[in-house]
């Protein structure tokens, strides 16, 4: 078992921290990930004007966006081996406060103007710092989570924390454009920057190691222990690490590139994207708590994650087939099926890191929690680069059709329902 460098609290303080303090941990967790999700999916919607002010063509555009995920990629399983080995406060601390910096750098270095505009490079490589220390954002709340609380509980308050992607980036969405439309991209980042600021006093404030006596919950059933092999180790997490990252590709499509599908294809204004990205993101946190919560009820995890992804096989088949037959497409009807589209391949994430967890053991849980992250963000990163390639060999019905096919190919991985331990 992996030894663990954090300090312990002194004995009153511990007393101090009774069951009910675990609501503020997760609310730590959910502030951290909103804080750095308003920036990794926030930012995609900005692509058309990142495009115009940055002169980029396509191809540019999706590099730009994919360099986030490329640097969260790169950094999730450090981090996420860190946080075993030196406990969640250090790691998350050290992350938002390096997130807010670099953010903070890009506003005052990155930004275009009338008299210049940054080059690709420091664009892209700006991006990719971000992304290399948000990448800590994740794996170490999400242990802190299921340190916090038990069997029975965790699915609804992992699918609470995993709310925080939607959320961070539905806030994004609705204030990102406006910030861009009328000051440019220094009040974007700076804004970003204060967020994850203001998360990392949050998490100084809030986020301690758990009581030595466990945090009593509801009544859950019980887990098989977790397995003696390390999570890298383990050909079935790892089976599982990549189910989640290629079922993430679908969503990762809709986030970068539905804005710009939605200008180009559809010929939508900035109030019908905005309200597009803000429903998507809404949509997939109302489902993703009440899947947290209805899994919870009926331990029925794996069962809930293959049907998931027969959904959105469905849901982008949908889109595929509306958007290749040529006929020009209703705004309110194109609108209206990518918001499903993009809810349905959203609503799983809660429920897929909790069984992904719960399967490694909360003392390894940072470990595998940054496995899944980092095939999610090479995901994230690979998605944008191509898109542009599937549109000038093709057209967006192949685009969408692709997503499908990826949601189709994740439904072996995941593993087949078990009887449940009781």
């Amino acid at each position: 078992m992996e030894t663990q460098c954090a300090v312990p609290l002194p004995a009153t303080v511990r007393r101090e921290l009774g069951a009910s303090h675990r609501w503020k941990v997760l609310g730590v967790g959910v502030a951290a990930n909103v804080s750095f999700s308003a920036a990794a999916a926030g930012i995609p919607t900005t692509a058309v004007w990142l495009r115009a002010d940055y002169h980029l063509g396509n191809a540019a555009l999706g590099l730009a966006l994919g360099a986030m995920g490329l640097g969260v990629a790169l950094s999730e399983l450090p981090w996420g081996v860190a946080t075993d080995r030196w406990g969640d406060r250090p790691i998350l601390l050290t992350g938002l406060a390096t997130t807010a910096a670099a953010l903070f750098a890009m506003m005052l270095f990155v930004v275009p103007s009338h008299a210049a505009v940054p080059g690709l490079l420091w664009l892209v490589m700006s991006m990719c710092l971000v992304g290399l220390v948000g990448g800590s954002v994740n794996g170490s709340s999400g242990r802190a989570v299921m340190r916090w609380f038990q069997e029975g509980e965790r699915g609804l308050a992992m699918s609470i924390r995993q709310t925080a992607v939607p959320l961070g980036g539905g806030l994004g969405a609705l204030i990102l454009p406006w910030l861009v439309s009328t000051g440019g991209f220094r009040p974007v980042y700076g804004v970003l920057a204060a967020m994850c600021a203001v998360s990392g006093l949050l998490a100084w404030q809030w986020l301690h190691e758990p009581p030595e006596a466990p945090v009593a919950a509801h009544p859950g059933p019980r887990v098989p222990p977790a397995p003696a092999v390390g999570p890298l180790r383990d050909r079935m997490i790892w089976r599982v690490v990549l189910g989640i990252a290629i079922l993430a590709i679908p969503q990762f499509a809709v986030l970068s590139f539905a804005t710009v599908f939605l200008h180009d294809f559809g010929h939508v204004g900035i109030t019908g994207i905005t309200a597009t990205m803000v429903a998507v993101q809404l949509g997939a946190m109302v489902m993703r708590v009440g899947s947290g919560r209805f899994t919870d009820k009926r331990g029925n995890r794996r069962a809930y994650l293959r049907g998931s992804t027969l959904v959105a096989v469905a849901s982008f088949a949908v889109l595929a087939t509306a958007v290749g037959s040529g006929h020009r497409l209703p705004e309110a009807w194109l609108i209206s099926v990518v918001v499903f589209a993009g809810i349905c391949v959203s609503a799983w994430h809660g429920v897929a890191y909790t069984e992904l967890a719960t399967m490694a053991g909360k003392e390894r849980a940072g470990t595998a929690l940054g496995m899944a992250n980092t095939a999610v963000y090479f995901g994230f990163f690979l998605t944008p680069l191509c898109i542009p390639h599937l549109l000038a060999i093709g057209s967006w019905g192949v685009v969408w059709l692709v997503a499908a096919g990826c949601a189709l190919f994740a439904y072996p991985l995941f593993p087949k329902p078990v009887a449940r331990v009781v």
